[in-house]
């Protein structure tokens, strides 16, 4: 297999992650966003979208987007709750992660590491829903360990990524004392270091 990804993406991590965890072999390509490495037209033939994660199977079949990639991997593991509820209940935190987390965490992350933009330059509506989806966490964070009950999921994983460099792009997670918290365990949990 072949993993195709660029070490600053929360979203490539997230599947180097998971093969390493589930002892997937595999071979890291490198590919570098800010170069634009995943828009030559040797990358366009593998992923028109001309994204990273992508991943060629051993088979040779392609399979692009870091949740749809990570819930491939792990099919039959721990990381998806036997429960037909509780799986439903792991695919909903990582639809929302990609829709009402990543596009804002991981984008003023984005903007302030990568691109120099200061904090103060933020567009203000991408702090408020930044700090929205980190007080979402807080509050589902309150009843379980993990977002979906005592063992870490495919939803802790997906959602860990980017909120573990958060501080990056200007939230502090000392707001979030429960997610603070969780992200260390989710870190223990997958050896994250």
């Amino acid at each position: 297999m072949r993993i195709y990804g660029d070490s600053i993406s929360g979203n490539c991590l997230k599947v180097r992650w998971v093969a390493e965890y589930l002892g997937r072999s595999f071979d890291w390509i490198e590919t570098d966003i800010l170069k634009g490495e995943s828009r030559t037209l040797e990358f366009l033939a593998l992923n028109p979208a001309g994204q990273v994660p992508l991943v060629i199977l051993d088979d040779g079949r392609p399979l692009a987007q870091s949740n749809a990639i990570i819930l491939h991997l792990a099919e039959g593991s721990g990381f998806i709750p036997t429960d037909a509820y509780d799986r439903a209940r792991m695919l909903e935190w990582m639809f929302w992660e990609q829709y009402s987390h990543e596009p804002y965490v991981a984008v003023a992350r984005f903007q302030v590491r990568y691109a120099g933009k200061p904090v103060s330059e933020l567009e203000p509506r991408l702090v408020e829903r930044g700090k929205g989806a980190l007080q979402r966490l807080e509050d589902g964070l309150g009843l379980s360990p993990f977002l979906v009950g005592e063992a870490v999921s495919l939803a802790d994983v997906a959602l860990v990524a980017y909120t573990r460099v958060a501080h990056e792009g200007g939230f502090d997670l000392g707001d979030y004392p429960a997610v603070a918290a969780w992200v260390k365990r989710v870190e223990a949990a997958l050896k994250i270091t």
